[in-house]
């Protein structure tokens, strides 16, 4: 047997095995689709009125800390930014005043 017609017997199996899965799932479900949408539903509705105060406080946390980074993000930015903007101001003052620089002096 050649390798060509083991890779085709290996995807028919595998194929076979898809096909076959899906079809005893469809069988052998103990509930509807829509049953089981229903309780679903319920299970998150439930968990969500029991633990409603700490989902609360979690997701305050979390927008706390979503704010405190993004401030101190920007801060660094504008830090970065404002060293960037002097060594260029120094560069160009140094040019101004005819004097030899090199790049690695003002380094980004």
């Amino acid at each position: 047997m050649c390798k060509k017609d083991d890779t085709f017997l290996f995807s028919m199996g595998i194929l076979a095995g898809v096909v076959g899965g899906i079809f005893a799932g469809v069988l052998f479900a103990p509930k509807s689709g829509e049953e089981t949408r229903k309780e679903l539903k319920d299970s998150a509705c439930e968990f969500y009125e029991k633990h409603a105060p700490q989902i609360v406080y979690a997701k305050k946390q979390a927008l706390e800390s979503v704010d405190l980074m993004k401030y101190k993000l920007e801060r660094q930015f504008r830090k970065i930014n404002n060293t960037m903007k002097s060594k260029k101001m120094l560069k160009a003052k140094a040019l101004e005043d005819g004097d030899s620089i090199s790049d690695s002096e003002f380094d980004y």
